[in-house]
């Protein structure tokens, strides 16, 4: 059976000193199913929470900024990391405690801004002095990288690191990895998890599925997530607002039939589609009627989910030249999202290739698996 970092804190008492905060969501709970806020209310002085994108009990919407507050269930005040002002620790928060404890599962993917948040917190307590502590989450993605880099020229806070789009390492691993890359020096921990393998995913845990965030209901969405987030970059629905996002792709310009057969056309590993027509209850073409996809894990051990999202991407602009596009930047001195997702600006150039494009990520894929051997926590099973 896996153990979580926060089953076994009661373990590790010296990596708790001090006044503790716990930056945390939903997702931070033990195997048994108990809050990490309990739990470390039972053991050591909790004193604050701190609350990244969707908030410490995710009723925050998706990229809904929001200010401090008061958490009613534990009486505990909350320091929102995801506010206008700014997402880092302020001198205040940082004077308030001396261990940051960071419990969040995540899916593995760059894209999601906690790992974002985690950087920051690594800079923000090593230059205060703090001591940060990571109860450590498995991967749900395993061992699995891939994808390119992300690329100075496209760093934002749904990219903050040169890290491939899947990156194959646990939230402890990663903190190790940017703490040292980042030449931060922060004052370092993590409790590690227990019975846990390199080589394991989410259907190895033998536990239920909670969800990082509402838009990942299912482990099968955080398999294709990783790919069809790219979506959210163009105006067509990336499937929010329907009962299977990231699974469900379309947009009022397409017709379910014929854009389903060309999708199966291109015989990519590990899935299906089906035709679907949609109309999405929030996020793009809201209240609009959609064609479109509905994605269909065959294999998930064969699966390449960023290929399929680049492969879609280009699907869509050969078949609908006139209707399919990128979104534009929201501010004037801004890029275009689609180039914040990539982690590079290709693709802004109207004759971008989708197969050099791939190419590209695989040799930068390789290579990120030999830079993360040395924060390897934990080995293979054979």
């Amino acid at each position: 059976m896996v153990l979580f970092g926060a089953d076994q804190v009661s373990r590790f008492p010296h990596m708790l000193p001090g006044r503790v905060a716990l930056l945390t969501t939903p997702s931070g709970r033990t195997t048994d199913n108990r809050s990490t806020i309990e739990v470390l209310r039972d053991c050591c002085d909790l004193r604050l929470l701190l609350a990244p994108e969707h908030g410490v009990r995710g009723d925050k919407a998706a990229g809904a900024l929001f200010s401090d507050e008061l958490d009613e269930e534990s009486g505990l005040p909350v320091r929102s990391l995801y506010n206008p002002g700014s997402k880092r620790l302020s001198p205040e928060t940082l004077a308030e405690f001396d261990t940051l404890v960071y419990d969040i599962a995540d899916v593995g993917c760059r894209y999601y801004t906690f790992i974002s948040s985690l950087r920051y917190c690594i800079e923000d307590c090593a230059a205060a002095g703090k001591t940060l502590t990571v109860l450590d989450r498995p991967n749900p993605l395993g061992e699995w990288v891939e994808g390119g880099l992300l690329q100075d020229e496209a760093s934002s806070f749904v990219g903050c690191w040169p890290l491939p789009v899947c990156y194959g390492l646990t939230c402890g691993e990663l903190a190790m990895l940017l703490n040292e890359e980042l030449h931060a020096g922060c004052k370092l921990n993590v409790i590690p998890c227990e019975g846990l393998t390199r080589d394991m995913t989410f259907r190895d845990w033998k536990l239920p599925w909670v969800m990082p965030s509402l838009g990942i209901p299912h482990y099968e969405t955080a398999l294709l997530y990783p790919g069809t987030c790219l979506i959210e970059g163009t105006n067509c629905s990336e499937g929010r607002g329907t009962a299977d996002p990231f699974a469900i792709i379309g947009a009022p310009f397409i017709r379910a039939e014929p854009f389903c057969r060309a999708f199966n056309a291109m015989s990519l590993p590990g899935v299906v589609a089906t035709p679907v027509y949609f109309t999405p209850s929030t996020s793009k073409h809201q209240g609009t009627l959609c064609g479109g996809i509905h994605l269909h894990i065959l294999d998930e051990q064969a699966l390449e989910p960023v290929k399929l999202g680049v492969k879609l991407l280009d699907l869509l602009r050969k078949l609908y030249p006139d209707d399919f596009r990128f979104l534009e930047p929201v501010r004037e001195d801004g890029k275009p999202f689609i180039s914040l997702l990539a982690g590079h600006r290709e693709f802004e150039s109207p004759d971008w290739d989708a197969d050099a494009m791939l190419r590209r990520y695989e040799t930068e894929s390789e290579a990120f698996r030999l830079r993360k051997k040395p924060y390897e926590i934990y080995k293979w099973s054979n």
